[in-house]
C-alpha cells in the first residue's frame, strides 16, 4: 500500500510537467478517438487541441483538494468538438485510467485509483450532460417537425413530407409512431437497431408487447395517462429486450400528437441508446462502492446496505425484524505490516477476504471492508445471538489455517465484536459505534476470540468517560477537596503525620471516591494538575497546623501518581508550592506505591533524589505487594516504608495470630530498620493489629481503628486535645 504525496496542486504547476508526455499522452488519446466520431478536424488539429485539455485532467486528477471540474468542462468540450460518440466517451474514459498514473510516473494505490475513477466519473458527467442537451436540441428539432409538418401540410405537403422523412429515416435517435391503441405504425431503421428488430417483427407490434417484468408499475400508469390524454409527454429511462437475448438501455420520450378536434391522435417515441453509457455508470458506481484491493463493498456500500436494513417500511411480515453485526480486526496485522513489508500485507488481506466472502455467502449477509485490516460481517433477519456467534466461530475457524503470501507462512487471528438486536428505533451510526466498543472488548480480552455487547458494562463505560471527560471543569469549580487520615505513633499513640486523600464532590452523582476517578486522571493525564493541586491544598493544610501547634505538628503525606513522577515539572512544582505556602520542606512526605518506584527509569529517580536533596521525605506505600529487589532499597532516596494493609488480617485476633503474615511483617520491619527506614502500618482495624505491630517495631500504625480520612477539624480535634488519643491506649 504505497503512500502518495500530488506533486502538483494548480493548473500553473500542471503546465511545468514535461511537455513531451502531455504530448505522449495527447497523441495517444487521439489515436484511441480516431474513428469513434465524425470530427471536421485533421489529426493533428485534433492532437493539439486534446493536449490542451491534458493539463486540466492533470490538475482535475492531482489537486489538493481535488476539484473534478476541469475534468467536466473537458468532457462538455469533447461534444463541442463533435465527439459525441458513445465510443469516444468509452476511449476517453479508457484511456484516461490507463495512461494518466503513468504520464506522472505514479504508481497505482487505492487513493490514486479512487481520483481516477473521480476524473473519469467527472469527465463521463461533463460528456452526458452535453450530449443529452444536443439530443434534447435534436429532439426538440424533430417534434417541432413534426408538428410543422401537421400544421403546414396544406400549403407544402411535399416539402414537409421529404424533411420529415428524411429526418425520419436518417435521424441517430429511435423514431416511433404508434396509433392511441397502442398499434406500432412506423419505426425507422434507429429504432429498429436499438431494440434488434426487423422491419417484418416491427409489423403489428404493440406498445406493450415490448413491456418487461423489471419495468415499475409507474411508467405503464404514465403511458395510460398519455393515451387517455391526460398529459402531454413523458420521459423515462427503460430496459428493452431484444429477441437475441441482448438488453438495451435508452432514455425514452413519448410525446402526444393530437388531432385537429384535439382528441390523441398519434403517440411519437424518440429513443436515445444509452446502453454504453448505462454499463460505464454501473462500472464506475463498482468502484465507487467496491474497495479495490480486495474487491469487498467498502464503508459507502456498507452504510447504504445496513441504513436499508435498518429501514422499518422495507418489512412486509409481522416478524419481528432482527438485525447483526460481526466487526472484526485481524491481530497482529501491524506487526506483519512494519516487517514484512505492506505487499505482505496486502496479500495477506486479499486471502482473509476470500476466506470471508467464502464462508459468508447467504444473500441475507454481506461481508464488507471497513479499511486496514478491520471487516464487518452483516446479518439481516437475525434469528437471534446464538446464530450471530456461530457465525463467528465459523469465522475464527476459517482464518486458522495459515497463509502462504510468497515463501511466508503466515498465522492469522481475529477479535470480533458481536451486536445483535431488533432493528425498531436504530441508526446505522449507533450500530457501528456499539459493534466497534465490542470490538475493542474483544481485542483487550486476547487474541482470536468474540465479544458479545453489555448493554451495562457499555453504559459503565460511558459514564466512565463521561466523569473523564468533565473532570478538568470539575477542578475549575472546586468540586474537589481533600480529607486527612492520621499516622498515629505506636508508642505513645499520638499523631505524628497525617495522609491527604482526594475526593469528588460530584454535582449530581455526590461524593465519589478516589476509586472512581483516580484510574480515568491517570489514563488521561489529567492527574498531573490534580496531584499538583492537591499537593498545594496539603501543603496549605500543613503549614497552617505548623503555625498553630508548632513542633507538635503532623506531617504532611501525600500521594504521587506514577505520572508524577515523571512529569519534567515535579522538582520544580514541588519547590514552588513549598515557597508559596511556606511550609518547612521536611514537613512533607510523597508517596509512591512500590510497583511504580521500583519501575522508574533514572530520569525520574533523580527527581526523586532532588526532592530528597531538598528535605522532603519520600515513602514507599503498599509495601510487600509489588516486586521489590530488597538489594536495590538502599540505593532508593527512600525515608520510610508502609507495609501493605493487606498483611494485618492474620494479625487481627490477638489470640490467634497467623505465624506466616508475623513472619512476613517482622521480617519487613528488620529489614526496613537495617536501611535505616522508619516503618507504617497501613490497614490498622484492631487494637490487637497495633499492639502486635507495636512489639514487631513499626514506629507509626494508619487505619480505621485510629480515625477515617475526615475533614481538617477532626484532625485539629485530636491535636488540640490530647486526651482525645487516650481512647486508643
Amino acid at each position: 500500500m504505497t503512500g502518495w504525496t500530488a506533486p502538483v496542486s494548480s493548473a500553473q504547476d500542471v503546465t511545468d510537467v514535461d511537455g513531451a508526455r502531455r504530448r505522449e499522452f495527447a497523441a495517444a488519446w487521439t489515436q484511441a478517438l480516431v474513428g469513434t466520431s465524425y470530427v471536421p478536424m485533421t489529426g493533428a488539429e485534433v492532437e493539439e487541441q486534446l493536449e490542451g485539455y491534458t493539463a486540466r485532467l492533470a490538475d482535475a486528477l492531482l489537486g489538493r483538494p481535488q476539484n473534478t471540474e476541469g475534468a467536466r468542462e473537458v468532457g462538455s468540450e469533447l461534444v463541442s468538438a463533435h465527439f459525441t460518440g458513445a465510443e469516444s466517451l468509452a476511449r476517453t474514459v479508457e484511456c484516461v485510467g490507463e495512461r494518466m498514473l503513468p504520464l506522472f510516473g505514479l504508481a497505482e494505490s487505492p487513493e490514486l485509483r479512487s481520483r481516477v475513477s473521480a476524473v473519469q466519473a467527472a469527465i463521463s458527467a461533463g460528456f452526458m450532460q452535453a450530449a443529452r442537451k444536443r439530443t434534447l436540441d435534436e429532439q426538440e428539432a424533430i417534434r417541432q417537425a413534426v408538428l410543422d409538418a401537421r400544421d403546414s401540410v396544406e400549403q407544402a405537403l411535399r416539402t414537409s413530407e421529404a424533411r420529415f422523412r428524411a429526418i425520419f429515416s436518417e435521424a441517430a435517435l429511435g423514431i416511433g409512431v404508434a396509433d392511441p391503441e397502442g398499434r406500432i405504425l412506423e419505426a425507422n431503421a434507429s429504432l429498429r437497431r436499438i431494440l434488434g428488430r426487423t422491419p417484418e417483427e416491427m409489423n403489428g407490434l404493440m406498445v406493450h408487447d415490448l413491456m418487461e417484468p423489471e419495468d415499475s408499475d409507474s411508467i405503464w400508469r404514465t403511458h395510460e395517462e398519455l393515451v387517455r390524454g391526460e398529459r402531454e409527454q413523458y420521459r423515462v429511462e427503460k430496459q428493452f429486450s431484444r429477441p437475441d437475448g441482448s438488453k438495451s438501455w435508452t432514455e425514452l420520450i413519448v410525446s402526444l400528437v393530437r388531432g385537429e378536434d384535439g382528441l390523441p391522435l398519434y403517440q411519437v417515441a424518440l429513443m436515445e441508446d444509452v446502453t454504453d453509457r448505462k454499463r460505464l455508470q454501473d462500472r464506475l458506481r463498482h468502484q465507487a462502492l467496491h474497495d479495490p484491493l480486495t474487491g469487498l463493498p467498502n464503508r459507502a456500500l456498507f452504510l447504504e446496505r445496513i441504513t436499508e436494513a435498518l429501514r422499518e417500511d422495507s418489512y412486509q411480515d409481522e416478524a419481528p425484524r432482527r438485525v447483526a453485526l460481526c466487526y472484526l480486526d485481524l491481530d497482529g496485522f501491524k506487526v506483519i505490516n512494519d516487517s514484512l513489508g505492506h505487499h505482505v500485507g496486502d496479500d495477506l488481506l486479499v486471502t482473509v477476504a476470500q476466506r470471508l466472502a467464502a464462508t459468508v455467502n447467504d444473500a441475507d449477509r454481506m461481508v464488507a471492508r471497513m479499511g486496514g485490516d478491520e471487516f464487518v460481517i452483516l446479518i439481516e433477519g437475525s434469528q437471534g445471538t446464538q446464530q450471530v456467534i456461530d457465525v463467528a466461530d465459523r469465522v475464527l475457524e476459517t482464518l486458522s489455517p495459515t497463509i502462504r503470501v510468497g515463501n511466508q507462512e503466515l498465522s492469522v487471528s481475529a477479535s470480533i465484536g458481536i451486536l445483535e438486536r431488533p432493528v425498531t428505533g436504530q441508526t446505522a451510526s449507533e450500530l457501528m459505534r456499539d459493534a466497534d466498543v465490542t470490538l475493542y472488548w474483544a481485542k483487550a480480552e486476547g487474541k482470536n476470540q468474540w465479544a458479545l455487547f453489555d448493554t451495562e458494562r457499555n453504559a459503565s463505560e460511558v459514564a466512565q468517560f463521561r466523569l473523564s471527560a468533565t473532570m478538568p471543569a470539575a477542578l475549575e469549580r472546586n468540586e474537589f477537596y481533600v480529607e486527612y487520615q492520621p499516622l498515629v505513633g505506636l508508642g505513645q499513640y499520638r499523631v505524628s503525620g497525617v495522609e491527604a486523600l482526594v475526593r469528588w464532590w460530584h454535582p449530581e452523582l455526590g461524593r465519589l471516591g478516589p476509586d472512581r476517578f483516580i484510574g480515568l486522571a491517570e489514563e488521561t493525564g489529567m492527574i498531573v494538575s490534580l496531584g499538583r493541586w492537591v499537593l498545594r491544598e496539603a501543603c496549605r493544610q500543613a503549614k497552617a497546623w505548623q503555625d498553630e501547634f508548632g513542633r507538635d505538628a503532623p506531617f504532611m503525606s501525600v500521594n504521587l501518581a506514577v505520572r508524577q513522577s515523571r512529569d519534567p515539572n515535579i522538582v520544580s512544582d514541588v519547590a514552588g508550592i513549598l515557597e508559596e505556602t511556606g511550609l518547612d520542606p521536611s514537613m512533607l512526605q510523597l508517596e509512591l506505591t512500590e510497583s511504580a518506584i521500583m519501575s522508574t527509569a533514572d530520569e525520574p529517580l533523580e527527581k526523586l533524589r532532588a526532592l530528597a536533596r531538598m528535605g522532603v521525605r519520600i515513602a514507599i506505600d503498599d509495601f510487600g505487594t509489588g516486586y521489590s529487589n530488597l538489594a536495590y532499597l538502599k540505593h532508593l532516596p527512600v525515608h520510610e516504608l508502609k507495609i501493605a494493609g493487606s498483611f494485618m488480617e492474620g494479625l487481627a485476633d490477638g489470640g490467634n495470630i497467623d505465624p506466616v503474615d508475623a513472619g512476613i511483617v517482622g521480617t519487613l520491619v528488620d529489614l526496613s530498620h537495617t536501611l535505616g527506614l522508619s516503618v507504617t502500618a497501613e490497614g490498622v482495624e484492631t487494637r490487637a493489629q497495633a499492639e502486635r505491630m507495636s512489639e514487631i517495631g513499626c514506629e507509626t500504625g494508619q487505619g480505621w481503628f485510629f480515625a477515617k480520612p475526615d475533614a481538617p477539624g477532626t484532625i485539629r480535634g485530636l491535636l488540640a486535645s490530647p486526651e482525645e488519643n487516650a481512647r486508643w491506649l
